[in-house]
């Protein structure tokens, strides 16, 4: 929603009224409706009060600090249900028991809300349509269809079947980064801890040199002086600046957008690859096991699309259902997107001839799952080139910094 001044007359005095819309015309709209005995001149879009802003501001703060609900939790709860539900007990007493028996705040609320809902005579998904953030697209898709066909029971281990398959591709992919990040912050840590050690004792030496000092040191010194005069500061410049990039990449779509575009960038290596991997397995893992559980193309893959995170590759998925209402087949409308290898678009085009597209999506999830996999256990081979490339960057400043002015010494004492 955007802010807009709309200027207007009313017994011949001008006045601005601050309207909140989503375009200028729906503001003029607005202010004719709110103020009928008034003439509307115009409408232009202003910033947003400060009041909003502090506002907005703080609940990201309370959001932030609250946190998701952690995957397990909701996995351990719908295998609950699955569970119950099989052994012929009613939703309800379900719900109860769920409730009672996690040890999740916010689920035991949510639980609870959802059975007062049932009992008041809305269906299971409505009831859980107010936390579709919290569940996800693919839990509401799930709960309609257990609904439909009758047995929440196989559509609830189905949904923990997904959930699961994707806890465990990003603990892996958590687990392979986690050695090189951890070598990275030591190799950071050692390094500066030798300017702030090191670099002092030689500091001296230095300064009585009359000579043009050597492009490394003079990056060394420039090192110390900063990191002594100014290392408080600099770590709080980082954390704020870290914290401003998660801010602006929750809140702000075109910010998120672009950043999305930058990681799936061929130029960003490893990383683009990871995640267009994952996000692909993703996608057809859900839409395939929503296909092979009866849910209609159409509906199956608007659900997909909502668990892609990045909007880089969410705007090319988007156009396979609006092609589709235009006429076209799945395999062309997947290939319009130029996500889809040649291989996998025959795939899907024998699928959909033969009536087994849900068989042929498995195949396409299976081909994608097996490249991250082998992404993934070849991560340390992949990186360890660039980390020698770091420390041996970091080693080779470090020496010449120090000794190239000792091989002129005889030279500057002369």
């Amino acid at each position: 929603m955007k802010y807009f001044n709309v200027t207007v007359i009313e017994k011949g005095k001008k006045r601005q009224e601050l309207l909140k819309a989503e375009n200028r015309m729906q503001a003029v709209k607005i202010a004719k409706d709110k103020f009928p005995t008034t003439i509307v001149l115009k409408a232009v879009e202003t910033a947003a009060p400060v009041e909003d802003t502090i506002s907005k501001l703080i609940e990201s703060f309370r959001k932030s600090f609250k946190g998701k609900i952690p995957l397990n939790d909701k996995i351990s709860t719908i295998r609950q249900i699955a569970v119950m539900t099989d052994a012929g007990i009613s939703i309800n007493d379900t719900l109860v028991e769920v409730a009672d028996n996690t040890d999740n705040k916010r689920l035991k609320e949510i639980y609870t809300n959802i059975n007062t809902d049932i009992n008041a005579g809305n269906s299971m998904s409505d009831a859980m349509e107010p936390y579709a953030q919290e569940f996800g697209h693919v839990a509401l898709a799930m709960t309609n269809l257990g609904e439909r066909t009758g047995n929440i029971s196989e559509a609830y281990h189905k949904l923990s079947d997904i959930l699961e398959n994707i806890r465990d591709n990003t603990a892996k992919f958590k687990k392979a980064i986690r050695s090189p990040l951890i070598t990275l912050a030591a190799m950071g840590i050692a390094f500066t801890i030798l300017i702030m050690v090191v670099v002092p004792k030689f500091k001296d030496i230095f300064s009585r040199f009359k000579a043009e000092l050597p492009l490394p040191t003079r990056i060394l010194l420039d090192l110390e002086w900063a990191f002594s005069n100014y290392g408080l500061l600099i770590l709080m410049l980082l954390a704020v600046a870290i914290f401003a990039l998660k801010y602006m990449y929750k809140n702000n779509r075109d910010f998120k957008y672009k950043m999305d575009q930058i990681m799936i960038h061929p130029r960003f290596y490893l990383i683009n690859k990871a995640i267009f991997l994952s996000t692909m397995h993703k996608y057809n893992l859900v839409f395939g096991e929503l296909v092979k559980s009866g849910i209609p193309v159409s509906e199956a893959l608007e659900t997909a699309v909502g668990m892609v995170d990045n909007l880089a590759i969410k705007e090319k998925l988007l156009t396979v259902n609006a092609n589709i209402g235009r006429g076209m087949n799945l395999a062309e409308a997947f290939k319009i997107t130029g996500l889809y290898e040649n291989m996998l678009l025959q795939m899907v085009k024998a699928g959909e001839a033969g009536g087994q597209l849900d068989a042929m999506l498995s195949k396409v999830t299976d081909y994608y799952d097996m490249e991250f996999q082998d992404l993934i256990e070849n991560l340390s081979a992949y990186i360890e080139p660039i980390m020698m490339f770091f420390i041996a960057a970091l080693v080779l400043l470090m020496a010449l910094g120090i000794f190239m002015p000792m091989w002129d010494l005889g030279k500057a004492v002369g």
